[in-house]
């Protein structure tokens, strides 16, 4: 697969770094899951990583955590250490594995200790300012595609050993 050369306003994910970066989104960020906003924040931050869509984070304090439960299930990230997952709870419905967060992550990522990201696919819907995101392809990555973001990107069919 060939980069897609972005256009006027885009970005493209292979001019991402690697080893990631973490960058402030100025826009307001907000997740909602079963009629009810359970995260809204001016202060998120993005994570870039080569060939992903940004992964964004929101700060607990505007996050609601009473909604979310912690998961047994967990993964590694080479980057940022290791990260705890969250089902989100609202009456009867659930996204089981819909959160994750890194607790006690790596020197250079600390600052996203606690602070909270949503699989877009998971939940009923993400948005960064006016812009409904749409889910990363696959399965596990959970990255926020928007309009301005151009790829390939992992998860896309093909991509299984990037």
């Amino acid at each position: 697969m060939w980069a897609v050369v972005p256009g006027p306003g885009q970005e493209s994910v292979w001019d991402y770094p690697r080893p990631p970066r973490i960058e402030p989104v100025t826009a307001i960020v907000r997740v909602e899951f079963a009629g009810i906003v359970i995260a809204e924040t001016r202060g998120a931050v993005r994570v870039l990583e080569t060939a992903s869509p940004p992964t964004v984070y929101l700060p607990p304090e505007d996050v609601r955590r009473d909604l979310l439960e912690p998961s047994r299930h967990r993964t590694a990230c080479e980057w940022k250490g290791r990260a705890s997952y969250w089902t989100i709870r609202v009456g009867d419905r659930e996204a089981r594995d819909g959160a994750w967060s890194y607790e006690d992550p790596t020197t250079p990522f600390r600052s996203l200790r606690g602070w909270m990201s949503f699989y877009p696919g998971r939940v009923d819907g993400c948005w960064i300012g006016e812009e409904r995101v749409t889910p990363q392809p696959g399965r596990f990555y959970g990255g926020w595609m928007t309009a301005n973001i151009v790829g390939p990107v992992k998860g896309e069919p093909g991509t299984l050993g990037w």
